[in-house]
């Protein structure tokens, strides 16, 4: 083989080594969005649901204007698999932990990637304020 020959070869090898290495990130990358998309409008959920609740009359198994003595009766109400002592819904995209603190519900959802700061999963927190309606959602990782 000639010089030239060999020159092309490398060349070819080392280009072909970058385009992996871009694919592997872009693909990384699109991982990571798309999980955070995810987990976010599964809050998002999870609070719109949590508001039907809260409207709905006691005799119809809502909260009656209240957030239930506990989040129980919303995450079953949300019809999700959850986890009552831990207070913890678990879907496809990750897990998300219930708590209430006077007329806010708050959700913190964990993803399943590893978030853009490379060592914890992707997070967020909405907070579902019943004495406005309103919806607040904060990208953690």
């Amino acid at each position: 083989m000639g010089t030239q020959q060999i020159l092309l070869i490398v060349l070819s090898v080392i280009i072909v080594g970058i385009a992996v290495a871009v694919g592997t990130m872009m693909f990384n990358a699109h991982s990571i969005t798309s999980n955070r998309q995810a987990v976010v409008g599964n809050m998002n959920s999870f609070a719109a649901s949590a508001f039907s609740f809260y409207r709905t009359p006691l005799e119809q198994g809502g909260g009656g204007n209240s957030w239930s003595s506990d989040v129980d009766d919303i995450g079953v109400w949300m019809g999700y698999s959850y986890d009552k002592p831990t207070n913890t819904i678990t879907t496809v995209n990750g897990t998300f932990v219930l708590s209430i603190n006077g007329t806010k519900l708050t959700i913190l959802g964990t993803g399943n990637e590893i978030g853009t700061n490379g060592s914890t999963n992707v997070q967020g927190q909405t907070v579902a304020d019943a004495s406005d309606f309103s919806i607040v959602t904060t990208i953690i990782n």
